[in-house]
């Protein structure tokens, strides 16, 4: 049975970041484990899911989720399990899929949450290949992307948790599969493990020169998790018909101006229009949530028969969330990051 403590800590927005976040755009706080009043149910936060889009929530503008109110808890997907339940459709002892954020305790009436059984497999799993980024990975290449056999397909952020499955899904749809990370061991890792044709290193000094020799056809499609001087390399290479789904621009979140430079939005567009490119962004549950079941059913096929690998960067410790937060932002992952709340 999960153990209950005596206070519940949560980690706060105290600020909104100017550029980078730091560790004075946190704050620790203690206070009472709240009580479940009937129908509800008392969660203990076992796992905690840090991702880019977290970086999004700390700013006051508007955008498609409502941002983290100052002095509000941090939000994040939880894996957790029930203590407390005066709820008929909850059991002590249950664990759930929940979005309880950044602490430890958290009462549910339980909308929106997912059942995981009382003694799932791998539970944090279900914040990385069979959550939230698995599922952008797989509709957002599948449905946007549309691969075919023979299709030359790029992927930026190609071991992070998304990137990774991107590159798998692509192989066994027959693709040839380029990825872009940040550094050799990750680049090794993406050609030897996951089983990419080609990673390059985008802090390489010829990285554009690489890109091109990687992709003498040409990119049919480019899965796109990061801009910036990456996408300057594609925008070029890109063919006529070209897919392009775009999950994130993880190298602009800080950003707190545009970029120098020349205005190349002409160039964007004239290229799409030339070229005939599509090119979609998505909100993975916001457009795709009901085909959730199909993407689950396919990814623990994958899993079970070793088609599809998966790696956790795991950090033991709430009080230790914003570091890795931070550090996630500027590439210090590798793989999917959590947090070992319980532990």
């Amino acid at each position: 049975m999960p153990q209950l403590h005596s206070i519940n800590r949560r980690i706060t927005l105290a600020s909104r970041p100017v550029g980078a976040p730091t560790s004075t755009n946190f704050s620790l706080k203690e206070t009472v484990i709240p009580s479940p009043e009937t129908g509800e149910i008392l969660l203990r936060t076992n796992y905690l899911s840090l991702d880019p889009y977290m970086r999004g929530r700390m700013n006051a503008g508007a955008s498609y989720a409502e941002p983290v109110d100052i002095d509000g808890t941090m939000v994040g997907a939880t894996v957790c399990q029930v203590v407390t339940s005066l709820h008929p459709d909850y059991q002590v002892g249950e664990w759930v899929l929940a979005y309880t954020g950044w602490q430890d305790y958290d009462i549910s009436d339980g909308e929106g949450l997912i059942k995981l059984g009382t003694e799932p497999t791998n539970p944090s799993y279900a914040l990385g290949i069979l959550g939230m980024p698995g599922f952008t990975a797989y509709m957002g290449l599948l449905d946007i992307g549309q691969p075919k056999s023979g299709d030359t397909l790029v992927v930026a952020a190609a071991t992070g948790p998304v990137g990774a499955t991107v590159g798998q899904i692509g192989k066994l749809k027959g693709c040839y599969v380029v990825g872009i990370a940040g550094g050799a061991e990750k680049c090794k890792y993406a050609e030897n493990v996951l089983g990419f044709d080609k990673c390059i290193d985008h802090k390489a000094d010829d990285f554009d020169a690489q890109l091109q020799a990687a992709c003498p056809n040409g990119i049919d499609v480019y899965f796109e998790n990061v801009g910036g001087k990456v996408f300057d390399s594609v925008l070029p290479q890109l063919n006529t018909g070209a897919r392009v789904p775009v999950c994130g621009l993880v190298s602009q979140y800080n950003a707190t101006e545009l970029p120098s430079g020349p205005d190349r939005l002409s160039l964007l567009m004239g290229t799409l229009l030339v070229k005939r490119i599509k090119m979609q962004g998505f909100i993975i549950f916001d457009d795709y949530a009901h085909r959730y079941n199909e993407f689950f059913e396919q990814m623990m096929m994958w899993l079970q028969s070793g088609e599809i690998k998966y790696r956790e960067h795991m950090i033991d410790g709430l009080e230790n969330a914003p570091s890795a937060f931070t550090g996630m932002l500027q590439g210090e992952n590798f793989g999917k990051l959590v947090v070992n709340v319980a532990k």
